[in-house]
């Protein structure tokens, strides 16, 4: 009866002890899952694209969230290492910020905007972002691919910017719109800035597409109206696309045409004229 009991009992131990050993191992488990600090869930710097690919004209915008796991509230602030010329700037709420306090167990949404240089060659260029905060340091890792650049300018033939119009008439005005940039223009459309009552129409009215280092001859016609009172007056003709615009600032400046000065003219002679007919007829009276 003894022998029985001590097998028992020594069973009972042993299936303790394989209860201990799973609880230990499972622990073990959540714990690779779950990395922790002092009893916290680590600290993390992530986003939702890494690789973002745009012209060197335009701002590659990566969306983060930073969460402060330390249990304790910390202040991060933020740094990277650019290529020379290279703007960054980190915003939260639509503020710019170089650092953020942070809550224990606190997350925040940080949008950070980076700028190439003009003259930047197109290839995938890395952006190390780091968020230091005390001893602890997160990293993110992003990238930004410059495909190129838009450019376009609008001028003359001559690069004049002045013409000469008569009230009334009709002016045709010769312009140029070049893609200066390295990357294709599309629906590039033509619109103008005049004087009330004044009109422009353009030839083409609409460019569908334009090559990088291409030029395109476009025609405005103007028309003055009638009666328009002789001066100076500045009219502004605009190129526009999604990517890019370009203006050019005219002076107009507007005469009387030599009609109206003659017919003026002859208006005084036979003013003048009645005159002194009147006073040759009545005068002697």
């Amino acid at each position: 009866m003894l022998k029985k009991f001590s097998l028992t009992h020594f069973c009972a131990r042993l299936s303790f002890l394989s209860f201990f050993l799973f609880i230990f191992k499972a622990s073990l488990a959540l714990y690779a899952q779950n990395p922790v600090t002092n009893g916290n869930v680590h600290s993390d710097f992530t986003a939702k694209l890494i690789n973002i690919e745009a012209a060197t004209n335009e701002t590659f915008r990566y969306y983060t969230t930073l969460h402060n796991g330390s249990g304790k509230p910390a202040v991060f602030e933020f740094k990277t290492s650019l290529p020379a010329g290279w703007m960054i700037s980190y915003k939260i709420d639509g503020s710019q910020v170089t650092s953020i306090n942070m809550t224990a167990g606190g997350t925040r949404d940080v949008s950070i905007e980076v700028n190439a240089t003009a003259n930047t060659a197109p290839g995938k260029y890395s952006i190390p972002v780091k968020a230091i905060a005390n001893k602890d340091t997160l990293f993110l890792n992003l990238e930004a691919v410059v495909k190129g650049s838009y450019g376009i300018a609008l001028t003359t033939p001559t690069g004049k910017l002045s013409e000469e119009l008569t009230s009334g008439s009709h002016k045709e005005i010769h312009l140029e719109i070049k893609n200066s940039g390295t990357l294709p223009l599309k629906d590039i459309e033509l619109s103008s800035q005049l004087p009330t009552n004044w009109e422009a129409a353009f030839e083409p009215a609409k460019i569908t597409q334009l090559e990088p280092g291409k030029t395109q001859a476009v025609t405005a016609n103007l028309k003055v109206p009638d009666k328009t009172i002789a001066g100076d007056y500045a009219a502004t003709f605009t190129a526009t696309n999604t990517n890019s615009n370009a203006q050019a600032a005219f002076r107009m400046v507007v005469t009387t045409s030599w009609i109206s000065g003659w017919i003026g003219i002859l208006v005084i002679l036979l003013a003048v004229s009645l005159v002194y007919y009147l006073i040759r007829k009545y005068g002697r009276r």
